[in-house]
Parts: structure tokens; C-alpha cells; sequence
């Protein structure tokens, strides 16, 4: 292995941008294509923003947490209110951006694959176009070493770690960095977009945090130690399947719930938001390097995350749920040559949609395999007529002891379903009841809005050609056909299954 160090990167970044003049179209050129910034986090929930805890207001459970350079992104142009993933879970999401395909159709259904299904994404789509095309940081498909349809990257095996990682340069050449993480990747995005600043770009930044074993950097180490924090309203909401599988253990785990956060809270919540100050730290180094360039105006900034995360509500932590917390992620866009700055908008975008957007503002060609749709008219303000609901897939994975959820979200209600665990069925009204409190999936009361909801899950499954593909790990079925329940015994645990 290579050795190299943080500093070698940070002088072959300043003589990068030594080497080239300050940005902006040359005279007499013609106007170029829009450069594409696309910046995601992992594991950080739709309201780990300030700009979404400010127009929270009173009902903020994180009125603390500042994020100005983050928020300049959606207060410069766009704060989507409505950001759902498809299916919760890290690497199946990030295929689904790439591809811009449910997991079903695209084969990643797992944390533990490779993604094969590489042909058509937005990387193979630009880079066709005539972009320069670049994936930094985190990809995290299993310990797949290539970075398909790109032309450069700089980019860490699985996990990583959060100090002193080793990239691989263009998935061969191992290099040994010094520092934290999502630090470094941020100084070789910005030595990439330097080099690159007269041609078109795409620069897919992937951030290491807010993943668990959260490790910040000594800048905002110590950050949040005095804060009182507020625990959620729906905390000791119940989920169906909560000690009701067998997760391999033979004793009881120390609380008898899945993913249990009750015990560590505080010391999860400062760590995990001591990650994300430090990544609205390097977000605001790659806006003010646009600045400098001149190249804000025709440049693309998306800012997201690979899927939400549990903060204890109904006592879980960790993600792969159909609940709020879990699939619904932040996303804000500024595009000042075509975005109008300071919109909120309502409507139900998908990370599936990233795709076809960037090709649709790129003016490449698309292809026929995309199932999401370019909300650049969204963002354009032209008038066109959305989706008011879409269907969610997640697929059991060992050893989790968390099942096989398939769900269907409108703007107002939510119906989950569990394939082989008709008792676990839930239903809920998010307009009344928007903490996920009260299942109604029984009640004869919400007769009419099950019906709208079947209605609709007939429709975008179907839409989908959804099915439960091979690729899918399989589950440890009983004699009867349900999941197999836990060895232990705990008196609070819920008795057996409840037949359809």
C-alpha cells in the first residue's frame, strides 16, 4: 500500500487551483451545461437541519442544532418538505439513486451485495454527455472496489472509518490518508472541481456521517455537552414486530426490544449530531469554493441523505422501518440560472427521482429503465401533475431481526404490511396522527380511508412490478410459514402470531 498524507492532498489541491483561472464562461463560449454537486449523508433524518427545526417552531426536538451552511442551500433555493426514500436501508438506497430504480428491479436488496445492475445510472448517462464525472467518499456496497460509469474516484472500502481511512484511488491504488474523513473527501471533491471548473462536472460526494460508531473531529468533539434534550411524543408507541423474531441470540438482550436506544440516548444524540456540525462545516467549504470560482450560478447543489434514523421514537434506533423517522430523509437543491431561491415545496419526491432530474437538467437522454421522474419542473415552478402517493419496499436481511416490510404512503396516511404476518398489519391517519400512535388498520371506523389506501397500494405496486426477488435474503420461516420466534422467553413479549 501506498502511504500518503492529508497534506500531500491539500498541495496538489492548491496547485490545482494555482493552475487555473477563476471561473465563469469563457468570452465567446457557449453556455455551458450545469455543473451537478451531489452531497448525501448517511443515516441523517429529514430534521437534523435547522432550517427544518426553525419552521418546526414550538414542536422542534432540535432547536439547537445550526446548520447555516446547509440551510443556505435551501434558503439560495429549494427545501423539498416531502423527501421520501423507497426502502430505508443504506445500500439499496444509494443503488436507487444511482439507478434510479426500485431495489427489486436493480438486485440490491441487502446491505451485503455488490451492485451489478451498473448500465444505466446518471454516472454512465453523463459521462456519455461529455461530463467529468467523479465519486468521492462513501459508496458502501458490500466491498465492491470499482465505481461504475464514473470517470475518477476517490473512495473508501465498506465502512470506512472516521479517522485515518484508506481510499482507493480509481479502484485500484490504495491510499492512506490522515484526518478525519468526510474531511479529506471534501478537500479531493474540491481539488476535482477546481481541475474541472471549465468543463462540465458531476461530483457525487459521499459523507461517512452520521453513521454509527459516530466519531467526530476534535473541532466538534466537545459540542452539545450542556444541552437538555427532549424526548419524543411517540416514544413508547409500539411496533408489531418488536421481540417477535429470532435475532440468533439464546439469551435475552439487555432490553426486550429490537434496536433499543432507551439505555445510551444522550450519548447517541450528542454523537450524532457533533458528526453533522462537522459536515455543514465542509458543505460550507464546497459553497464557498463555488464562490470563489464563480461557478454558484451554474451549478447544481443537491444536499440529501441515504435514509432517515430512529432517535428513540417508539423506543428504536437504527432505520429499515416504514415509519416517518426512517424513510423520510432531507433534500434541498439551488440552481440559481433556473431555480427561483427561497421555495418550500410540499410534494412527495423520491431519492429515485435524483437520477432522472440530473440527466433531464443535464439535457441528456434518459433511460426507459428509470421508474422515478425529474422534478426539475417542480422546481422550475411549470405546472405538472404529480404523484400523491408511492410504495415502499424493504427486505428482511440477516441476522436483523426487523421483517420484510412493504408499504404504501399517500400525502395524509400510511398503510405497512408485513408478506406472511397479517396480524402486524398497521394503518395510520398522519394527518390526525402524524407520530404513528394509533393503528387503525382494525378499526371499522376507518373502513373508508383502508379502501383509498388498498386502492392506492393496488395501483403503485403494480405500477412497479413489485415482487419479492431471489436476491432478497431469506427468511427464518417456522412450521406454519411465519418468522421464527425468539429462543428466549420475556413476560412482555407478544404471544405468537396472529393468523390473517
Amino acid at each position: 500500500m501506498r502511504h500518503r498524507s492529508l497534506l500531500l492532498l491539500c498541495i496538489l489541491f492548491s496547485i490545482a487551483a494555482r493552475s487555473q483561472t477563476t471561473g465563469g464562461p469563457r468570452p465567446g463560449a457557449v453556455a455551458p451545461k450545469p455543473n451537478i454537486v451531489f452531497i448525501y449523508t448517511d443515516d441523517q433524518r429529514y430534521d437534523a437541519l435547522s432550517i427544518i427545526q426553525e419552521a418546526q417552531g414550538a414542536k422542534a426536538r432540535f432547536p439547537w442544532f445550526k446548520t447555516p451552511n446547509i440551510d443556505r442551500i435551501g434558503k439560495e433555493g429549494i427545501c423539498f418538505r416531502n423527501a421520501f426514500v423507497v426502502n430505508s436501508l443504506c445500500s439499496p438506497s444509494r443503488a436507487t439513486m444511482l439507478t434510479g430504480r426500485y431495489n427489486h428491479i436493480n438486485g440490491m436488496t441487502n446491505n451485503h451485495s455488490e451492485l451489478s445492475d451498473t448500465t444505466d445510472t446518471y454516472a454512465t448517462i453523463l459521462t456519455k454527455a461529455g461530463y467529468a464525472t467523479a465519486f468521492i467518499g462513501k459508496w458502501h456496497m458490500a466491498r465492491q472496489l470499482a465505481r461504475p460509469g464514473f470517470t475518477y474516484s476517490f473512495s473508501f472500502i465498506g465502512q470506512g472509518k472516521y479517522v485515518d481511512c484508506a481510499f482507493q484511488l480509481d479502484g485500484k491504488e490504495m491510499v492512506q490518508t490522515k484526518g478525519w474523513v468526510d474531511d479529506i473527501s471534501t478537500d479531493t471533491a474540491m481539488a476535482f472541481i477546481t481541475r474541472h471548473q471549465h468543463h462540465p462536472f458531476l461530483v457525487a460526494l459521499g459523507f461517512k456521517s452520521s453513521h454509527y460508531n459516530w466519531t467526530p473531529p476534535v473541532r466538534t468533539a466537545f459540542m452539545y455537552k450542556d444541552i437538555a434534550f427532549k424526548r419524543p411524543a411517540n416514544e413508547t408507541a409500539e411496533v408489531p414486530y418488536q421481540g417477535q423474531m429470532d435475532d440468533g441470540r439464546t439469551t435475552p438482550p439487555p432490553v426486550p426490544v429490537i434496536n433499543s436506544w432507551t439505555v445510551n440516548h444522550d450519548t447517541i444524540i450528542r454523537s450524532y449530531f457533533r458528526v453533522l456540525k462537522a459536515v455543514d462545516d465542509n458543505v460550507g467549504r464546497i459553497l464557498h469554493l463555488l464562490d470563489s470560482l464563480n461557478l454558484t450560478n451554474n451549478t447544481i447543489v443537491v444536499f440529501t441523505s441515504d435514509n432517515g434514523y430512529f432517535l428513540g421514537e417508539h423506543n428504536l434506533s437504527d432505520k429499515r422501518d416504514a415509519r416517518e423517522e426512517s424513510m423520510r430523509v432531507p433534500l434541498l437543491v439551488r440552481y440559481p440560472a433556473r431555480v427561483a431561491k427561497g421555495q418550500m415545496i410540499n410534494k412527495m419526491v423520491l431519492n429515485m427521482d435524483l437520477a432522472p432530474t440530473f440527466v433531464d437538467f443535464a439535457g441528456a437522454t434518459p433511460t426507459k429503465r428509470f421508474q422515478g421522474r425529474s422534478w426539475a419542473p417542480l422546481a422550475e415552478g411549470k405546472p405538472i401533475k404529480w404523484r400523491t402517493s408511492f410504495f415502499y419496499e424493504y427486505f428482511y436481511e440477516t441476522p436483523y431481526a426487523i421483517p420484510t416490510i412493504i408499504a404504501e404512503r399517500t400525502e395524509t396516511a400510511k398503510m405497512i404490511r408485513y408478506p406472511g404476518e397479517g396480524g402486524w398489519s398497521e394503518m395510520y391517519d398522519l394527518k390526525k396522527d402524524p407520530g404513528e400512535m394509533q393503528n387503525l388498520y382494525n378499526d371499522p371506523k376507518a373502513a373508508g380511508l383502508k379502501a383509498q389506501l388498498q386502492r392506492a397500494w393496488k395501483r403503485d405496486s403494480t405500477a412497479v412490478n413489485f415482487f419479492i426477488p431471489d436476491s432478497a435474503d431469506k427468511r427464518p420461516l417456522d412450521k406454519d410459514g411465519h418468522y421464527r420466534r425468539p429462543l428466549y422467553k420475556i413476560s412482555s413479549l407478544k404471544k405468537g402470531p396472529v393468523k390473517d
